[in-house]
């Protein structure tokens, strides 16, 4: 089964904290966001593969590290996953990024895919699915299996928070991806939404209702 990971690092709860707060405007949560999904990435890139390389210094030659191995590519579930997409790629620029488009039906809740638009290359790239929460799994357990039909091989899921109702359809549905976030919370109340949670993340990030 895949493993969770809750990222607990200091600045990563600290900002957490502001974009839970219902005062904070778009521009701040906008700007946070940003930022915990570039320490986020941080942490889930610990173990890439290097390999040493020689180069020149100002002072003599010298053996360095550089990455190594299968690339990667960056999925945001639409919309809400566009806005961690920037703090990611300005930690890895050389990541491509593809687009699943997902909603939820409102009477059934059930994820309806309206949109995909992928690497060419997505079965040697390592993905990261990222949206900023994991409430039922829907979205995110549809959206993997949208990759794995389009031979996708190498999947690990990031959210910034979620719930474990979420947790364990995505362990269930695809126990190979290894599932990362920044807070777990209590659990979905009637409407679906995350305990404490920190509201809808799509209307938060782009002012909208």
């Amino acid at each position: 089964m895949g493993t969770l990971h809750v990222l607990d690092h200091p600045l990563i709860q600290h900002k957490l904290t502001h974009i839970r707060d219902k005062n904070t405007g778009t521009k701040d949560f906008r700007e946070l966001v940003n930022e915990i999904a570039m320490l986020m990435a941080f942490e889930i890139t610990r173990n890439l593969p290097v390999a040493e390389t020689t180069i020149e210094t100002p002072v003599k030659t010298a053996k360095a590290k550089v990455l190594a191995g299968k690339k990667i590519g960056l999925i945001p579930i639409l919309r809400a996953g566009l806005g961690m997409v920037d703090g990611m790629v300005r930690l890895i620029p050389a990541a491509k990024v593809g687009h699943v488009g997902l909603y939820r039906d409102p009477k059934t809740l059930e994820p309806v895919e309206y949109y995909i638009k992928l690497p060419s290359d997505i079965s040697e790239r390592e993905l990261i699915v990222i949206d900023p929460m994991l409430a039922t799994g829907g979205s995110a357990a549809d959206a993997i299996h949208s990759l794995k039909k389009r031979g996708a091989k190498q999947i690990r899921l990031m959210c910034i928070v979620g719930a474990p109702e979420g947790v364990k359809k995505i362990q269930e549905e695809h126990p190979d991806v290894d599932i990362y976030l920044a807070a777990l919370d209590e659990g979905l109340n009637e409407e679906a939404y995350i305990v404490p949670g920190l509201g809808d993340a799509g209307d938060r990030l782009f002012g909208t209702k």
